[in-house]
């Protein structure tokens, strides 16, 4: 299945290449003139559930709020998710929760944390964000705007663990991200096998056949995000229009 995304940064609508999040040379792919309720009104009228809004940064709560407001229960937010905020941000209209960053502290997992999240608004509205980069021929997880590495490996026993607290997963190919030059097909495989959760994976995809190869590779467990290479964001590989037709096909 096809997910949308609005992904935030300094308060406007954007495609940035993952990989640059954070550092002196951000490149950004696209920057909208439509705010982000615009993507998600068109989002509701198409029926597109379980999208998800990233907060990059600092300066994006108003903007998030009108893209909850405008499709209330239809969206997941991300960016800054502590246990302090959950809560809030499930009271302003999100579906889910993602959370990263917070849950990590000098590379490894808060276990305590999580299980505050937990408590807060309950597993089935949290998402764990595991969004991850390649090191020495594995994926591991990466925090505080994709530029730090944790010790936590993408691997069976990680995607178990995790899952006795959330709903699903997020992961984006942060090495592929934005770049518009194939998806990480070792990576979807991999989760398609190991994971007992649904997963919604983001990055590189470029070609509408990028829907039925995740959903190939990934067992029908594994749904697809598709950002810069989309028509709505600016791309030349992919049209929205197609990625609706493509959820609404006869399963």
């Amino acid at each position: 299945m096809f997910r949308p995304c609005i992904d935030l940064h300094d308060g406007k609508v954007k495609q940035i290449v993952g990989g640059t999040l954070g550092e002196a040379g951000l490149r950004t792919n696209f920057v909208s003139e439509k705010p982000a309720a615009w993507f998600a009104d068109r989002y509701k009228q198409d029926g597109l559930y379980g999208g998800h809004v990233i907060r990059l940064g600092p300066g994006n709560d108003d903007e998030a709020r009108s893209a909850l407001a405008a499709f209330p229960g239809g969206l997941q937010i991300g960016g800054g998710i502590t246990g302090q905020n959950a809560r809030e941000w499930i009271e302003a209209g999100a579906s889910h929760v993602i959370v990263t960053s917070w849950i990590f502290k000098d590379g490894g997992v808060e276990w305590q944390r999580l299980e505050t999240l937990v408590q807060a608004i309950g597993k089935e509205r949290l998402v764990v964000d595991l969004s991850c980069r390649r090191r020495g021929g594995q994926s591991f997880v990466v925090t505080d705007r994709w530029q730090k590495f944790t010790d936590l490996a993408i691997t069976a026993e990680t995607l178990g663990r995790f899952s006795r607290s959330c709903a699903e997963f997020l992961v984006h190919a942060v090495d592929v991200e934005g770049l518009c030059q194939g998806i990480d097909r070792e990576l979807v495989e991999q989760l398609g096998q190991e994971s007992p959760l649904p997963v919604t994976y983001a990055g590189g995809a470029n070609a509408l056949s990028d829907l039925e190869e995740v959903a190939r590779l990934g067992q029908g467990r594994v749904d697809l995000t598709i950002g810069s290479a989309l028509d709505i964001f600016g791309g030349r590989g992919v049209r929205y229009a197609d990625c609706v037709a493509f959820n609404r096909r006869p399963k």
